[in-house]
């Protein structure tokens, strides 16, 4: 099966890292295309605007460390050969695993990669899983890439 149109999340993890360096290698022995999509959820932020905290420098913050991971992300992807297109997806209190299944459809994704932490027992009871909620949640394949 031919994967032509590639999406792999970030969030700077060195989990995402690596899963964004096997959707490089899968796109450029593909010829397909790569988007590398990082998603922030600013939802608590303004829900703390309400309470009075001034939040526009701690989004204008987080924004800008999230172009910064894609534009490294994209940089990756170059050295490796593939030109990837980038996007910054401001989610809105929705799962993270939402937004990215969301996405994949819109852009027409034939397969998805993820890295995942392996968080298991309390941790991931607490933690929940972006990785678990994509796979369960997209209707295209997803390879997930165990963080080391």
């Amino acid at each position: 099966m031919a994967f032509g149109r590639i999406e792999v999340p970030i969030d700077g993890s060195s989990t995402s890292l690596q899963a964004l360096k096997q959707a490089v290698t899968l796109a450029r022995e593909n010829q397909g295309s790569l988007r590398i999509i990082q998603v922030v959820d600013l939802g608590p932020l303004y829900r703390a605007a309400l309470s009075g905290v001034n939040i526009a420098e701690i989004e204008k913050a987080i924004i800008q460390d999230a172009e910064t991971d894609l534009a490294a992300a994209a940089a990756i992807a170059r050295e490796g050969g593939v030109c990837a297109e980038t996007a910054l997806i401001q989610g809105n209190e929705r799962r993270i695993s939402h937004e990215i299944v969301d996405d994949a459809n819109r852009w027409g994704a034939d397969l998805l990669v993820v890295g995942t932490h392996g968080r298991h027992g309390l941790e991931r009871l607490v933690l929940g899983s972006v990785a678990e909620g994509v796979a369960r949640a997209s209707t295209v394949p997803v390879l997930l890439v165990r963080g080391s």
